[in-house]
């Protein structure tokens, strides 16, 4: 990991902290979006009562090497992001894939980022970097995935992660 980030307020960017604690079932402690049932406000609105499977955001810090080759400045934590990882395709992985955090910590991949237009406030023009379409006009996300803390514990920057892939056949990732 190269940054770990949380806020208890709602706010497009998340600020990076020394470690996070992630609480099983619930999330990243102190965070906004912590808890059983969805935080995010537009799928409060739609449905207060559904499961969170957004408890825990990760992103690919080589992202945002990316984003700054097309031009925009991308930092840890401002895109919402509560882990930063280096080195896993995170996009690649099947949902139910099993992410060991450090020593402790297990997060279960539950699907694909699906960011919504608060990312052109933030930098103009920056959704369309994120979010595009393959040679078939498929929409690819690249902004990230979701998962749901498995196992608890405390994750520092620097922590090692390893990927636990589940019994086959895999199921590709979808927006959650």
């Amino acid at each position: 990991m190269t940054a770990v980030s949380r806020s208890a307020t709602y706010s497009f960017t998340k600020p990076n902290r020394k470690s996070v604690t992630l609480l099983a079932g619930l999330g990243v402690e102190g965070d906004v979006h912590a808890g059983v049932t969805v935080k995010h406000r537009s799928r409060v609105a739609r449905d207060p009562t559904q499961p969170n499977l957004r408890q825990v955001h990760l992103i690919h810090a080589e992202l945002f090497e990316a984003l700054r080759a097309a031009g925009f400045e991308v930092a840890p934590g401002d895109l919402g992001e509560n882990v930063t990882t280096r080195g896993v395709d995170l996009l690649a992985l099947p949902a139910g894939a099993l992410l060991h955090l450090g020593d402790e910590a297990v997060v279960e991949v539950t699907g694909l980022r699906n960011p919504c237009l608060q990312i052109d406030t933030f930098q103009d023009g920056l959704l369309k970097q994120v979010v595009g379409r393959d040679a078939a006009g498929r929409i690819v996300r690249k902004a990230g995935i979701m998962g749901v803390v498995a196992v608890g514990g405390v994750v520092r920057p620097g922590d090692p992660v390893g990927v636990e892939l589940p019994a086959g056949p895999h199921r590709a990732l979808e927006r959650v």
